[in-house]
């Protein structure tokens, strides 16, 4: 019986040793990567290799070569952009204070009765004026379109006529600036300032920017922290907003990029870059108690206030005189309109609000409240193509054709553009 049990453990001990042998050689092969047989070739079907996604989409590198990674891209987009970026800081003489021990019972026929100790036990700290000194009250950012010294920001950033305006480059140098010009109608301003050979960025178009295209956002965070650099990707277009915190009050802003490359208040003004290093919109809102929810005007609007300025020295818009309502498949159903689509003009809530304004284009042409404007110059007006967009997109003096339903019959009707205030 002993015997039996010693050759049973003997066997046992056998194949645990050959049992190591196999395994320390399989790991062996793991580790160095020796000729013999691999885990992937003893389990085939284990050890499957994964496809490798192709790339339905991709854009082509900036100045980075064949082949570069994204996170090459954006180092390189970083590299030779940031020179061109710019932090403009607002500052205004204020008074300075400073406090000092004042003596409430420091008179002496107070004390006589008081006590010079209980006179100087009583000393009370107080608050004086000392002068005043230039303090920074404002920041944003902006940068370089033209090589002399020309940059494009957005209007709430310098809106203010009682502040001075340093633009501080990316060196470190500080200029004096002015303010050129305040867009009356987006979000858009040029401030100058005195020089040449400024390193300038290239404007995109931003009508062919995609949902889900990387960019990269720079500015002067928190008017702190100067070009800051974040990256992200488109997460909407065509956004419509209210925004709040201009000195002039909320500001409505159509036609918006949302991305959620993080803009923090400072960075309104900054570019917002493609990975081919083009500027395809400017950073301009934030959507408060939101994760990463930022918006940018389009770069097109930037290119167009640019042109205008340098063909007429202003900003300017023309002006139709109505005020109107997009009609939608609701209101129709709600007002049991005749017609489907268009722009009905309404006047407001408050007497002041008319529908028409008095001497305006649209008055001069015959135009009166209830109407429905159809179509301008041939386009038809709906909610993606609304009137505001169309007037913006023309000329003050162009003569325009409008399509309007009036009293229960369709027209045409000629007006000429005026200018906008």
């Amino acid at each position: 019986m002993k015997s039996a049990t010693l050759r049973i453990t003997l066997f046992s001990l056998l194949a645990i040793a050959i049992a190591f042998g196999l395994t320390y050689s399989l790991i062996t092969n793991i580790k160095l990567g020796s000729a013999g047989p691999s885990f992937k070739q003893l389990f085939p079907n284990v050890f499957k290799e994964a496809p490798t996604p192709s790339n339905t989409f991709a854009l082509p590198p900036f100045s980075s070569g064949a082949g570069a990674s994204e996170e090459d891209e954006v180092v390189n987009v970083v590299s030779q952009s940031t020179p061109a970026v710019v932090s403009i800081v607002l500052t205004k003489q204020l008074p300075v204070y400073e406090q000092y021990q004042g003596d409430p019972f420091s008179d002496p026929f107070i004390c006589q009765f008081m006590g010079q100790d209980f006179c100087q036990n009583f000393n009370a700290p107080q608050v004086r004026q000392k002068g005043t000194q230039e303090q920074q009250v404002g920041a944003g950012s902006g940068f370089f379109i033209r090589a002399d010294g020309l940059i494009i920001t957005n209007k709430h950033v310098v809106e203010r006529d009682d502040v001075s305006y340093t633009v501080v480059s990316n060196d470190g140098k500080k200029y004096p600036a002015k303010v050129l010009a305040r867009d009356p109608v987006n979000d858009l301003a040029l401030v100058k300032i005195t020089g040449s050979g400024f390193p300038v960025l290239s404007l995109g178009d931003s009508s062919q920017t995609k949902l889900g295209q990387t960019v990269v956002a720079i500015g002067n965070a928190l008017g702190q922290f100067s070009n800051t650099v974040s990256k992200g990707i488109i997460s909407g277009l065509s956004r419509s907003i209210s925004a709040q915190g201009a000195l002039s009050g909320p500001e409505n802003l159509t036609g918006l990029i949302q991305t959620d490359a993080a803009i923090n208040p400072g960075n309104s003004g900054g570019p917002l870059l493609n990975l081919r290093g083009k500027v395809i919109g400017i950073n301009t809102a934030v959507a408060g108690g939101a994760q990463n929810i930022g918006f940018a005007l389009p770069i097109n609007l930037g290119k167009r206030v640019l042109d205008q300025y340098q063909s007429q020295g202003k900003i300017s818009y023309p002006f139709l005189g109505v005020r109107y309502l997009v009609i939608t498949p609701e209101f129709v159903k709600q007002q049991n309109l005749s017609v489907d689509y268009g722009a009905l003009v309404v006047r407001g809530q408050t007497p002041q609000e008319l529908a028409v304004t008095p001497g305006s284009p649209a008055d001069k042409a015959g135009l009166r409240e209830n109407d429905i404007i159809l179509e301008f110059n041939g386009q038809k007006v709906t909610v993606d193509n609304p009137l505001d967009r169309l007037i913006t997109g023309a000329k003050v003096g162009d003569q325009v054709n409008l399509k309007v339903y009036s009293q229960g019959q369709t027209k045409s009707v000629s007006v000429t553009l005026g200018e906008r205030s």
